[in-house]
């Protein structure tokens, strides 16, 4: 028996996916064999690395039917569905929304295999894709959401049970790996000494709230002068933000260092961690922050309650007014009772725990 991981694609942009379904994974007994599909980009742009890989090399228009390419579907399920014939495989787990779209109807004759679908976010269904997955029973299709109040809406929307898996890491070998603050400062060419950051971590893109946290950070700089501001990543975005930083006069100030791709080792060198995103189906930057002992500033989702409850920081979607007020106050608070306190209400280490139960359940 083998387990086939299907991922829609590489690159930065699936870089917390690829992370989630290796943690996932990590709960597969090694005399198990693992294969990973990507049916976009290449290997060597996925992070991480989980069995052996095979490129599919498909376009987006082709896995979406789009176009002419709607006729050629049929040809590429027979493609699909051939390769899982000559394998092994028993458990397919699946990325979300499109790979299931475009598996799901390879495996319906093929009764000896199961699949596990993962959601990592809110996503638009259809009623065909309501359709594709009553057709398939509980005992071949299980639907799994990394957060409990996705799985609710998800579970309302399918109209069939969804099980939450909140995604979670080991924190003892988490924090091993973290570099220290000098370290991690040098890392990012930030002053080694005392000097008060703020971070960001997360694709430049409209969704994850940066143009609202530049706005605010720009205001709170009035109360406090010496704060500093670093938002790494990379994405469609990093002109709009770094033409408000330079109209903000805030060169100097705020930092856009691109992706980096040691991130998950460089907490350390921020004293709180801003998370001001729009919407988030669990939002990982959040774990790693509090697992690193650093304090998180969040939006005010429930997603992110659901994890840190009362002693989260929050403050309303794209209220730059309220984000200022949260970051002067926290700059002022104590940093370290407030990691401790949210490194408890997270509570990592039985987290982990029930999340590698879990796994093991969905893929034995």
């Amino acid at each position: 028996m083998s387990i086939v991981n299907v991922m829609w694609a590489s690159g930065a942009p699936f870089a917390s996916t690829h992370k989630v379904h290796q943690q996932i994974l990590s709960q597969v007994p090694a005399s198990v064999p693992i294969e990973t599909w990507l049916l976009q980009g290449h290997a060597s742009e996925c992070g991480v690395a989980v069995g052996k890989v095979r490129e599919w090399g498909l376009t987006s228009a082709r896995l979406k039917g789009r176009h002419i390419w709607r006729l050629a579907r049929p040809w590429m399920h027979y493609k699909l569905q051939s390769a899982l014939k000559s394998s092994d495989a028993r458990v397919l787990l699946l990325d979300g929304l499109g790979v299931a779209r475009a598996l799901l109807p390879c495996i319906e004759t093929m009764p000896h295999l199961r699949a596990v679908v993962v959601f990592h976010g809110s996503t638009r269904l259809h009623a065909a894709d309501r359709a594709l997955f009553q057709r398939f029973p509980a005992s071949r299709l299980s639907v799994v959401a990394v957060s409990q109040t996705l799985a609710t809406s998800l579970s309302q929307d399918l109209q069939r049970p969804v099980t939450t898996l909140r995604s979670a890491f080991d924190p003892t070998a988490w924090r091993s790996a973290l570099l220290t603050r000098e370290q991690a400062r040098s890392r990012l060419g930030l002053p080694v000494d005392n000097t008060s950051v703020l971070g960001a971590v997360g694709r430049l893109v409209g969704g994850k709230g940066f143009a609202c946290l530049i706005d605010a950070f720009a205001a709170a700089l009035l109360e406090r002068p010496d704060l500093r501001l670093v938002i790494v990543g990379e994405g469609v975005a990093r002109a709009e933000l770094e033409a408000k930083i330079h109209a903000a006069g805030l060169r100097g100030k705020v930092f856009l260092p691109g992706h980096v791709s040691d991130v998950g080792q460089l907490y350390r060198a921020f004293d709180w961690v801003a998370m001001p995103s729009l919407s988030e189906g669990l939002g990982l930057i959040l774990q790693e922050a509090v697992m690193a002992g650093v304090p998180v500033i969040a939006s005010e989702l429930d997603v992110f309650r659901e994890q840190l409850g009362d002693a989260g920081w929050y403050a309303p979607v794209e209220d730059v007014a309220a984000w200022r007020d949260a970051i002067a106050r926290a700059f002022s608070a104590n940093a370290q009772a407030i990691a401790a306190e949210q490194y408890r209400a997270l509570a990592p280490d039985q987290a982990w725990r029930d999340f590698s139960q879990a796994s093991r359940a969905l893929l034995s």
